[in-house]
């Protein structure tokens, strides 16, 4: 399956797009400088119902679009992405 299909497959599901869960992070305070993959996998299956392969397509739209860095532990990186998408 490619990417674009998993999300294809979310919006599906869920009829949220990569956006909506970001801002759905946001407000849930799940989004922070220095939030793990993982720890935003786990929130998101338990918010959405979706399953672990489809919530990590999720984080790596986040990536791909520059909301989350793209290295762990990078926190100047961090601070840069939640400047960007609070904007």
């Amino acid at each position: 399956m490619t990417f674009e299909a998993y999300l294809s497959n979310i919006r599906a599901k869920t009829g949220k797009d990569p956006r909506h869960f970001f801002d759905e992070a946001v407000t849930a305070g799940v989004l922070r400088p220095d939030t793990k993959a993982m720890e935003f996998v786990s929130w998101l299956k338990r918010s959405s119902g979706l399953g672990h392969g489809h919530a990590m397509a999720v984080w790596e739209s986040f990536r791909r679009s520059g909301w989350v860095p793209a290295a762990a532990g990078d926190r100047r990186a961090a601070r840069t992405a939640a400047s960007k998408a609070a904007k």
